[in-house]
């Protein structure tokens, strides 16, 4: 029996629902991605059968793997930036510090809870050429600038950063990605708290709020 006809029967979307389609498959791939943990035991005709389609059907939308693994790429770093804003929006507005520790605690907890997720956003949302050394292009760049953004108006309102505010950001952005790292390497189980604590205290070093001075 082929793949076609072993692929489960799914109801033909009425005219002019074709993206229903296109981000069923999209959802289908990311459960799968979720389940393998890697890219590598995707294929077409795994996806197709997650989505309930023949492999023909794939093709309607996407040329080939890669685009597909593209999309799901676009749709995480979309969830992960609606996350951090919730996160960020959640606090008040003349809480800067609060505003940076949520959006941080967001990214923590959407890269611990989507592992395989992650390190293929990691790979296609690669630096730039002319820049890697610099400052993060692409996807991963603006990710980063919304923490840049956080520590800018952390320094507005008075509180007190070891270096710029950009640079600080970059430390801060690049020490909890080293440390989610270390927590997806790690052999022991571990929880999203240990990780969170990490981040307040690396907070704490590179922000500190300015006394008030007395009356």
């Amino acid at each position: 029996m082929s793949d076609e006809q072993a692929a489960p029967q799914r109801r033909r979307n009425p005219r002019g629902e074709g993206d229903r389609l296109r981000s069923d498959i999209v959802a289908a791939a990311g459960r799968l991605l979720s389940e393998l943990d890697s890219e590598k035991g995707l294929t077409v005709r795994g996806i197709a059968r997650a989505a309930g389609i023949a492999p023909s059907g794939i093709y309607q939308h996407f040329t080939d793997l890669i685009e597909i693994v593209a999309a799901v790429t676009q749709d995480d770093f979309a969830r992960l930036s609606a996350d951090m804003r919730a996160a960020g929006d959640a606090m008040a507005e003349d809480d800067p510090f609060g505003r940076a520790r949520a959006r941080l605690h967001a990214y923590c907890r959407f890269v611990v809870d989507n592992p395989g997720h992650y390190r293929l956003m990691l790979h296609h949302g690669r630096l730039g050429e002319q820049d890697a050394l610099l400052y993060p292009r692409g996807p991963i760049g603006e990710v980063l600038d919304s923490v840049v953004e956080d520590f800018t108006r952390c320094a507005e309102a008075g509180w007190q950063l070891p270096v710029p505010a950009h640079r600080a950001a970059v430390m801060v952005f690049v020490a909890t990605h080293g440390r989610v790292a270390l927590h997806h390497a790690s052999r022991r189980t571990g929880t999203v708290d240990e990780v969170l604590t990490f981040v307040d205290e690396v907070l704490a070093v590179f922000l500190r709020r300015v006394p008030a001075e007395p009356a």
